[in-house]
């Protein structure tokens, strides 16, 4: 009988990563300059977040930022799953894969409450959580064959493909790691099976107690996913919501960080750019979590502490 572990700690702790989530820049050489920027400034990834009617196409945005960095990693965190056939998702991340020499991670998820407009615009339902996440599980088997090179055909509930190929003969396909957002029982086992990073998906008051929650669903999904094979298993990885008394200016009226710090939520880190940094290892030694983003707007107050966690 399979056990799960009672906490979520892992022997051996993984390497800092850190990112940053960015949406646009009031032009497009801006948008090249703040790649260039964050690459500079020692920053791990870019990472855009997928909608239709707000920011620009991540595609497009995340190859042209692929020119003006040698370093950074690129992805999307995340596609919504509905927005896009599988076989398409699959021949963009291996274009930009391709024009990145290998720095493109694929993001994608069953879609927030939030996407529910987009859908409509796309003439699409926006349907169940279930019936989303059913879909996406159909989605992610044909995405990470067609990566790995194979020709597909299948007739799903939600996809059907006829000898779909997406690979050049003349070209080496760089892996590409597969980004899964996920929160609930379900997506937690989907990451289990396909993910090489688990962005989790948890309220902004969740302390680490509750994380620890989650992780330990993963954890036990894990010991039941024969799919992965050898694998090792995936990086986690949480988007912080504030950095001491800094917050995006979209959350600035619907959050207190002092709260959110005081009631322990893993989403906000407080104090010295040192006692930040102490909290993020904490929690990397308790929880596992080892790759952190933050929106461009919590750059400039982040970047003291990535400066003395890098490397480690």
């Amino acid at each position: 009988m399979t056990t799960t572990p009672d906490t979520a700690t892992t022997p051996g702790a993984r390497p800092f990563r850190f990112g940053v989530v960015a949406a646009q820049a009031p032009t497009g050489t801006a948008w090249l300059d703040t790649a260039g920027r964050l690459e500079s400034l020692g920053y791990d990834t870019l990472v855009m977040p997928d909608s239709i009617a707000h920011g620009l196409a991540v595609v497009p945005m995340l190859a042209a930022a692929a020119t003006a960095t040698n370093r950074l990693h690129l992805g999307t965190y995340v596609m919504a799953n509905d927005f896009r056939h599988p076989v398409q998702v699959a021949k963009d991340a291996l274009t930009l894969a391709y024009l990145s020499d290998g720095r493109f991670e694929l993001g994608i998820g069953a879609g927030h409450p939030g996407t529910g407009p987009d859908n409509a615009m796309l003439g699409h339902p926006f349907d169940t959580p279930g019936t989303r996440v059913t879909r996406l599980a159909e989605s992610l088997d044909i995405i990470r064959r067609l990566l790995d090179g194979q020709t597909v055909t299948t007739t799903g509930q939600h996809y059907t493909t006829t000898d779909a190929s997406i690979t050049p003969h003349s070209i080496e396909i760089p892996h590409v790691p597969l980004l899964i957002g996920a929160g609930g029982p379900r997506m937690l086992t989907l990451a289990a099976q396909h993910a090489d990073t688990v962005a989790l998906g948890i309220p902004l008051d969740a302390d680490a107690t509750e994380a620890a929650r989650r992780i330990n669903q993963l954890r036990h999904a894990l010991h039941n996913a024969p799919e992965r094979d050898h694998r090792p298993q995936p990086e986690l990885n949480i988007n912080l919501m504030a950095i001491g008394d800094a917050v995006p200016r979209y959350l600035a009226d619907k959050i207190d960080p002092t709260a959110l710090a005081a009631a322990g939520a893993v989403s906000v880190v407080t104090g010295s750019p040192q006692e930040m940094a102490d909290q993020l290892r904490e929690r990397r030694e308790r929880l596992g979590i080892s790759y952190v983003v933050v929106g461009e707007e919590l750059v400039e107050a982040f970047t003291p502490v990535l400066r003395i966690l890098s490397g480690e």
